[in-house]
């Protein structure tokens, strides 16, 4: 029985300098939801959070990250005494290659040339280091006619259990409409749902794994 749940929740923000940063839209309410009502039922819940406005609910275990490489030590000293990892988080797939730490880059006439570099795969890495009865979810954010291919390339890619498959439009919206594909079959929301409803049904299908 399931009795140790980690989710990662909100975006990432990868620094350029002291003040600006790289990131996307995510609002972190769906991980949320999905804490609340995991420890609602009993479970014992660790949530690792973003930048994010929405306040951390009651119950589980908070920790915060900012970075992606935040994020990646936090899963390195969390994740391996899960049952189940829910990455619902939003992570920047690049970041700038040299960051200005310290100060504010100035305004310059010419222009301002950022070099990127990719940010480590953290659900890969999950899903190639796994324990053995650890159940692994991830998400797939795509415009709509790409979000089935792109589902399954990533469950098989990643080695995951399951992908949750939703819509760009859905990423800060209150509701969302989602596919979850295994490898063997593809599970439907029942139409376009609140995240606080969709919640505890998408923990019932990963419950159903």
């Amino acid at each position: 029985m399931t009795k140790r749940i980690l989710i990662t929740a909100g975006p990432t923000h990868e620094p350029i300098d002291a003040v600006r940063f790289i990131g996307n839209r995510s609002s972190g309410k769906l991980g949320i939801a999905l804490a609340r009502e995991a420890a609602a039922r009993g479970l014992e819940v660790t949530l690792l959070l973003g930048p994010v406005c929405a306040e951390a609910p009651a119950g589980p275990s908070v920790f915060r990250f900012r970075t992606t490489a935040d994020l990646e030590e936090l899963l390195r000293a969390h994740g391996p005494r899960a049952d189940v990892v829910i990455m619902a988080a939003a992570v920047a797939d690049y970041r700038p290659k040299a960051a200005q730490i310290d100060g504010k880059i100035r305004r310059a006439a010419a222009g301002l040339t950022l070099e990127l570099e990719a940010t480590p795969d953290l659900l890969a890495e999950l899903g190639a280091k796994r324990h053995e009865g650890q159940r692994l979810i991830g998400f797939a954010l795509e415009p709509r006619e790409r979000l089935v291919e792109s589902a399954k390339s990533k469950l098989e890619r990643k080695r995951v259990d399951a992908i949750v498959a939703n819509e760009l439009e859905t990423m800060d919206a209150e509701t969302i409409r989602a596919t979850v594909f295994t490898k063997t079959r593809s599970i439907e929301t029942p139409g376009m749902m609140a995240k606080a409803a969709f919640a505890p049904w998408l923990l019932e299908v990963i419950a159903g794994l």
